[in-house]
């Protein structure tokens, strides 16, 4: 992608009068050398694997390690409970089930999108899937807030990385919940300055979270850091289409991310060589999986 960072898409965004996703689609077909035909119908193709990916979730599966498996079934089940009385309502709590499902479907090899990784491919899908199917049928309108995820991920993978490896978790699952707030915010109706805040207090929240795999596995902690995301984004969009700003500037906190991610040792990033991977439970996992 051309742009760099924030300040240039936004700039973009006003001098041309374009929306983000306009500068984005864009800026893809200019890249790729594609009509915007074939721009919108490879970004169609994403949109289509992804709710396939969803529906197709099976909550008897457990992963071969047998440490993630029927959650997203059972936080399903009881959302739809009679005479429950969840906290968070019906969107969010259908948010954390989707989340959970899409996990729990990358740990058990079946087909997902990586969005930006299949580490946190649980969290863009937790927060569209049933926007799409509670509050906004449309496509196209579902289509342009996919751009807006793309152009944040491409940002944040420009001036920083999406790897757990390089820069921890907050690479992964703060990227996606950046990607996932800019969307929502499009979608609620929020401006570009607004989707360009809710993915930095996204990522803000996120700053400094590690990579440490139990087993090297992407199960646990992974899954239920995608549900941490997912809620995430939708708190970070309803404060920025509330009119709340990030006091600080949104690249501004993508390079921070950069710069955490290189302080981070080493055993944890993604090296399974400290944190939750190394507790006694965590060691017992590592052990009988290598009796197997």
């Amino acid at each position: 992608m051309s742009y760099q960072s924030f300040e240039q898409v936004l700039q973009k965004c006003h001098t041309e009068e374009k929306e983000f996703w306009q500068v984005i689609l864009e800026d893809d077909m200019a890249e790729r050398n594609v009509s915007l035909q074939e721009s919108m119908e490879h970004m169609r193709a994403t949109w289509d694997a992804m709710l396939l990916a969803a529906a197709t979730y099976e909550g008897n599966l457990n992963s071969s390690s047998g440490l993630v498996g029927g959650d997203g079934r059972r936080m399903e089940k009881y959302t739809h409970s009679a005479g429950t009385e969840s906290l968070c309502g019906e969107y969010v709590d259908t948010c954390i089930a989707g989340a959970l499902q899409m996990g729990e479907s990358n740990a058990c090899m079946k087909r997902i999108v990586a969005a930006p990784t299949a580490g946190a491919c649980g969290v863009l899908p937790a927060v569209l899937v049933p926007y799409f199917q509670k509050r906004c049928k449309d496509t196209d309108k579902i289509l342009k807030a996919m751009y807006v995820a793309a152009g944040i991920g491409q940002i944040i993978a420009t001036r920083s990385s999406i790897s757990g490896a390089a820069g921890g978790c907050q690479a992964e699952i703060g990227s996606a919940s950046s990607m996932a707030a800019g969307a929502l915010t499009y979608l609620q109706g929020g401006n570009c300055e607004q989707i360009a805040t809710a993915a930095a207090m996204a990522m803000k929240n996120l700053l400094g979270l590690v990579c440490d795999p139990v087993a090297g596995l992407v199960e646990v902690p992974c899954v239920k850091r995608n549900v941490s995301g997912a809620v995430n984004a939708v708190v970070s969009s309803q404060m920025a289409i509330a009119g709340i700003k990030s006091a600080i500037d949104p690249d501004e906190v993508i390079d921070s991310m950069r710069r955490i991610g290189k302080l981070i040792p080493a055993c944890l990033r993604e090296t399974g060589q400290e944190g939750l991977a190394t507790t006694p439970t965590a060691q017992a996992v590592v052990k009988h999986l290598r009796e197997k």
